[in-house]
């Protein structure tokens, strides 16, 4: 559905030369795009004020089909190439685009940092538990018992809550969707979007081609539907005997921390400090 009922028509926000797209069939990072055009629409974004940064991977690739100021930096990065771009332009609107693997694996430090300054700035972090466009690797989300190609007996470590260390490290606004339910992410994305502070959004998405056949976890609409029924990584579990770990990972809003802005705080700063000398 390229149009829906309040209007907002996707094609005005990409590049529609960069078609057709490079995702896999059924890939949930598809409908996280979706969902974050139809926010910056609601939003009023300009294009020409919107820049877009994204990292390495999957979800990294998505901010080449967006029609703004783009930018696809080395991997783990998105968040410090972000970080100095919002200092030296504070009149723009910041969204970095990070997978799992980029953002809290090697990203992980830049994560926690971007958090603890509090920069204006909305990171959506996909998260599809796997290493998709390198190999299908494990990553710092995989869920427990879960086979991929560097776990072939299944994962033993125990999957970061993103959300619980993005709340901890200081983040202004912290939240968690899936992509099943595109309005609602949209919603929460648009909260991010208007939040005068650092915004961190976890979207669950599916890696259904490397992840999920690899797991045996079914159809891309199969996938979807469990994100419906029950949030990963409890989704998995077939059985009351299942090995799979239960953990709640609940949705939306989740924290809000009213603290000062590190940009404009950065930029009070410098002038009491000029006006001093």
């Amino acid at each position: 559905m390229l149009r829906n009922a309040a209007g907002f028509d996707i094609r005005n926000h990409l590049r529609q030369e960069m078609m057709p797209h490079f995702l896999c069939p059924g890939c949930g990072h598809g409908l996280a795009l979706r969902a974050l055009l139809w926010a910056l629409d609601e939003a009023g974004i300009d294009k020409d004020r919107l820049a877009v940064v994204s990292g390495i991977g999957c979800a990294g690739r998505l901010s080449a089909y967006i029609d703004a100021n783009t930018f696809h930096t080395t991997h783990g990065r998105p968040l410090a190439f972000a970080t100095g771009l919002a200092l030296a332009r504070p009149d723009l609107h910041v969204v970095v685009i990070s997978g799992d693997g980029d953002c809290l694996a090697i990203g992980g430090n830049h994560l926690i940092h971007a958090c603890r300054r509090n920069l204006k700035m909305t990171c959506l972090m996909l998260n599809n538990e796997i290493y998709g466009m390198t190999g299908g690797q494990v990553s710092p989300t995989t869920s427990e018992q879960m086979l991929t190609s560097t776990t072939p007996l299944g994962n033993a470590e125990p999957a970061f809550d993103a959300c619980a260390l993005a709340a901890a490290a200081g983040a202004g606004f912290v939240g968690r969707e899936v992509t099943h339910h595109v309005p609602k992410l949209k919603e929460l994305i648009r909260q991010g979007l208007d939040h005068p502070g650092f915004a961190f959004v976890e979207v669950l998405t599916d890696c259904t081609e490397i992840f999920g056949r690899k797991n045996e976890l079914g159809s891309s609409p199969e996938m979807i539907l469990r994100q419906k029924s029950d949030i990963r990584p409890s989704a998995y579990r077939d059985t009351v005997d299942s090995p799979f770990r239960s953990t709640d990972l609940r949705t939306g809003v989740l924290a809000v921390n009213d603290r000062p802005e590190y940009g404009a705080a950065y930029r009070r700063a410098a002038a009491l400090a000029a006006s001093a000398s």
